[in-house]
């Protein structure tokens, strides 16, 4: 799985994330918290000059030593997880179309006019 690329024997103490810097070493910075925002001071524990190889994944093991890992890239059709079948989903059938009901045209007989009734006025009487 990991190969060990250099014999550092390095003690790790809490609250410090250990890694290997662009010039191969390995160095360390304060873990980040809530209270402490902010970049931290690296500083370099080990000189150690490994050179990188692309393709690996280079870190510090339990033990305080370098290690690389090959990198995944992609995955291989078949192996591990299963596929999930997917459900099918039944189409519901389209509603037949159904043509427009053609309106019959019924002619209305004209409204017999109203007689408008006419107000009585009221005659004034003398006295």
């Amino acid at each position: 799985m990991a190969e060990l690329v250099a014999k550092v024997g390095l003690k790790k103490e809490p609250g410090f994330l250990y890694f290997l810097d662009k010039g191969g070493n390995v160095a360390r910075a304060r873990m980040s918290r809530v209270k402490m925002r902010g970049k931290s001071k690296i500083e370099v524990v080990a000189k150690v000059g490994v050179k990188k190889v692309s393709g690996y994944l280079y870190f510090i093991d339990k033990k305080g030593n370098v290690s690389r890992a090959k990198m995944a890239r992609g995955r291989k059709s078949g192996s591990g997880k299963k596929k999930v079948a997917k459900k099918k989903v039944a189409k519901r059938k389209a509603a037949p179309k159904r043509k427009a009901a053609k309106k019959k045209s019924v002619k209305r007989k004209a409204a017999p006019k109203r007689k408008v009734a006419k107000k009585k006025v009221a005659k004034k009487r003398k006295r």
